[in-house]
Parts: structure tokens; C-alpha cells; sequence
């Protein structure tokens, strides 16, 4: 037996995991193979049937799903173009990283924690994804919204404030910038293989200082981590008029 199937074995009957996972979840489990399926990252396990990549893209599919029907019953009188910026506010990378770090998954991900770059990246987003995956094939689709409304829409996603929020921040830095009479320029400073993928590191530089940097799979979400970065040190969230490189 492996070591990982040993690891399974033992934790599947493992009461303190459990209860652990019920505390995460709300609710007992019935198929905990599923969630520790989707709680393993591929830096742990490469192969398809015991990492949660498979369940990711499935979970991708219910949540969307999901936020969008909530969306279209929340919003009768807005717009495709509205609903679809509206849903990208809530399931974007960005945003399903911090609600899995405040739901405390990163407590119970299995990931290689001597690889730096991960603790930096948006694996904890994508693990939140797969559980909801886990959720959908132990609960089906009607426990699976409800449970989505509950632990992830009511508690995290504060609709009003992300209505207001401009969610692509590299237009938001260039147009200050653009105020301030600044030079804005997002640079690609690195670049390596992690586990097989390409891991970018992008510096969002102005006037020729780097100010912040962002680290992903690939450029366009690193170069929108770089902004968000470089928004909340400028303090462009709070004063748009008064932020300062000081």
C-alpha cells in the first residue's frame, strides 16, 4: 500500500477529520473520499483521480451556475452585460482566494508547503472550487446551492460593495496614474516551472519604481494581482485623489 493510500486509509477513519471537516462544511460528509480528493493539490498528488483538478473544474461549473441564477433573480431588471461583470466580481480568483482563506481551507489543503511560491498563489481559490465540486456529487444540485448561499454568498459576498467595485484593477491604477501624471507599465520579472506549470511573476511599475508584484499561472492574472497590490499600497481604495508613493 502507498503512502498516500495509507494516508486515505487512515484519515478516512480518522474521527478528528471528521469533525474537523464537518466544521468546514456545516454539515457530516457521507463520501469523504470526495473531500480529500478535493482538499489534495497536484503538488501532492500528480495523477488525475487523486488530486482535486478534475473536481475544480467541476465545482467552476456549480458556482458559476449557482451565483448566476441567484444573480438573475437578485437583479429582474439588469442586463446581460451587468450580470455577467456582476459574476465575475464574485467568482473571480482573486475573490474565491480570500473567502477560502477566511472559510480556513488553507488549514486543511494538502499542498507541498516547502514550495513558496504556492503559499503565494491562488491554489486556495481553486481548492474552495473543488470542494463545492465534492459537495455537488455527496449532496446533488439542489443541497449544493443552498449550500453555496449559505457558507459562501450570504457570509462573504457582500453584494453592494462588490457592485460598486471596479474589478478590473489595472484599468483603476491606469487611470490614476493617468491623474497623477505617472507612467504605468506591468512587467514580467520571472518566470519558472512549479509541479510542470509556468509560474509568472508580474511588477506593476510606476515611473520606472516597481510598487507592487503578483504571482500566477499566467500573466493576465498575475498582472491583475500586481494591480490589486499596488491599489491597496497606493491607497487608491480609500482616496483616489490622495494616494502617494510616501
Amino acid at each position: 500500500m502507498s503512502f498516500w493510500k495509507a494516508f486515505y486509509k487512515k484519515k478516512d477513519g480518522d474521527p478528528a477529520f471528521r469533525k474537523q471537516l464537518k466544521g468546514l462544511l456545516g454539515y457530516t460528509p457521507g463520501k469523504t473520499v470526495l473531500y480529500k480528493t478535493a482538499l489534495t493539490h497536484r503538488s501532492i498528488k500528480e495523477t488525475t483521480d487523486e488530486n482535486n483538478e478534475r473536481l475544480e473544474y467541476l465545482g467552476d461549473a456549480i458556482l458559476s451556475s449557482v451565483v448566476a441564477e441567484y444573480l438573475f433573480k437578485r437583479y429582474p431588471y439588469k442586463g446581460e452585460g451587468f450580470l455577467t461583470e456582476m459574476r465575475s466580481k464574485m467568482v473571480n480568483r482573486v475573490q474565491l482566494n480570500d473567502i477560502a482563506l477566511r472559510m480556513g481551507l488553507k488549514k486543511i489543503t494538502l499542498f507541498n508547503k516547502s514550495d513558496g511560491s504556492l503559499k503565494s498563489s491562488q491554489i486556495f481559490g481553486n481548492t474552495l472550487e473543488a470542494l463545492v465540486g465534492a459537495v455537488y456529487l455527496d449532496l446533488g444540485y439542489k443541497k449544493t446551492a443552498r449550500w453555496i448561499h449559505q457558507r459562501i454568498i450570504q457570509p462573504h459576498m457582500f453584494i453592494d460593495d462588490l457592485e460598486a467595485r471596479d474589478i478590473n484593477q489595472k484599468n483603476r491604477l491606469y487611470g490614476w496614474t493617468n491623474k497623477q501624471g505617472k507612467t504605468l507599465e506591468f512587467e514580467t520579472i520571472n518566470e519558472k516551472l512549479e509541479n510542470g506549470r509556468r509560474l509568472f511573476t508580474v511588477a506593476a511599475v510606476l515611473d520606472g519604481k516597481v510598487v507592487a508584484q503578483g504571482k500566477a499561472f499566467n500573466k493576465k492574472d498575475a498582472s491583475q494581482i500586481a494591480a490589486q497590490n499596488a491599489v491597496e499600497k497606493l491607497g487608491i481604495e480609500n482616496s483616489d485623489s490622495t494616494a502617494n508613493l510616501s
